[in-house]
């Protein structure tokens, strides 16, 4: 008798032959980057600034195959249900969702974690997130938990079965509960399960930069949920990679029906001290970052960014006026550039750490051979050896 075993997957936790995580990043095969990296190269190098994942992995009859997951970033950690931060968003191209953005765009503030899917589980993972905000935050003012839980998604329909409704509030909770500092698990795993980028398997993957800006020096950090774009615009380190690797592509079985393929959610934190109009400003930067790997963020694309700053304390909102503090415009563009460069290699991460992918109806994601990078690498002179 066949027997068909769910395997729920914490991020760093566990793991799983088919969505291990690789031990190596972009910089372990001589990629390289512009700009100085925090201590950890994570969005988590943004104090006060957690991350919790669940990745869940199940086999079903008929070859339908269970393969996606849930990423959680908490701004300040478990302070984030009842301590909100300065944020902005920006839609590139909006073929996709992010819900609470109407009220990031009015109020200024996040307000609770920023949570990553995919795209046909996100009513599942906003319920979820209120409950777990009316189970760990307070009341506001007026005695009730009101909540706009920030929702973002990608399509993973490609190898999981999307429309089995396979995410959880359990899972949801989960991610919450695990979430924490440190090293940030990238690839195969959380939200990122089944994620695709330019037709090689991808995911989850971060990065972090260090600037000086205005005297002070400032961290920018960036997650991604990679899940964007075909092989012949990928480019790495400025080498057109796309045009040389063109072998075992994702949707190669599709033929010319898929002239392109989205989405791409980007998370970008920073302790700068910057009020939501510039936020808004450093999330559009994220775009760049997008660019120099290769998207075009084509008519079917969700290209969906949002940045917040953990620099401005809820001591300082008490009352009815409020103290905080503002980078100048004049001083901002470091953390542009910050930005833009963490985006950058956050991709190539996500695409570096991921592994191959049997999932939903045999369909196979191959990840980018390690040493087919660094030969290609090698042809332009562009691998740091």
């Amino acid at each position: 008798m066949r027997t068909f075993a769910r395997c729920v997957l914490v991020a760093a936790a566990f793991a799983f032959s088919q969505s291990a995580q690789s031990s190596e990043r972009a910089r372990d095969l001589g990629v390289p980057f512009d700009g100085k990296t925090g201590p950890l190269n994570a969005i988590t190098d943004v104090t006060g600034v957690t991350v919790g994942q669940v990745s869940i992995v199940e086999d079903l009859p008929e070859e339908r195959a269970v393969r996606t997951g849930v990423t959680a970033v908490l701004p300040r950690g478990d302070r984030s249900s009842g301590e909100p931060v300065f944020a902005g968003w920006f839609s590139l191209n909006g073929n996709g969702e992010m819900t609470g953005t109407t009220w990031i765009e009015e109020s200024g503030f996040l307000e609770g974690p920023v949570m990553i899917t995919n795209t046909h589980s996100v009513g599942t993972v906003h319920q979820a997130t209120i409950d777990w905000r009316v189970s760990h935050g307070r009341a506001d003012e007026t005695g009730y938990w009101w909540s706009l839980p920030v929702v973002a998604e990608t399509w993973d329909g490609h190898l999981n079965d999307i429309n089995g409704f396979h995410v959880k509030g359990e899972h949801v909770h989960a991610a919450l509960r695990s979430a924490s500092g440190g090293p940030v698990a990238e690839g195969n795993v959380g939200s990122g399960t089944g994620m695709i980028c330019h037709e090689f398997k991808c995911g989850i993957g971060n990065s972090s930069r260090v600037a000086e800006a205005g005297g002070s020096t400032y961290t920018v950090g960036v997650l991604v949920q990679a899940n964007y774009g075909l092989r012949g615009t990928l480019r790495i380190a400025g080498v057109p990679v796309g045009q040389h690797l063109t072998e075992d592509r994702a949707y190669a079985s599709l033929a010319e029906s898929v002239q392109e393929a989205g989405s791409i959610i980007v998370v970008v934190a920073t302790d700068a001290p910057l009020l939501p109009h510039q936020l808004k400003r450093i999330a559009k930067r994220a775009s760049l970052g997008l660019a120099r790997v290769g998207g075009m963020a084509g008519n079917g694309s969700g290209d969906i960014f949002v940045a917040f700053s953990t620099a401005d304390s809820e001591k300082n909102r008490e009352g009815s006026v409020m103290t905080v503090r503002m980078l100048a415009n004049d001083a901002i563009s470091p953390l542009f550039d910050a930005t833009v460069l963490a985006t950058e290699e956050a991709i190539v991460n996500a695409m570096v750490a991921a592994t191959d992918m049997t999932g939903d109806r045999g369909h196979v994601a191959k990840a980018i051979d390690h040493e087919q990078l660094r030969s290609v690498l090698r042809l332009y002179n562009r691998l740091g050896e």
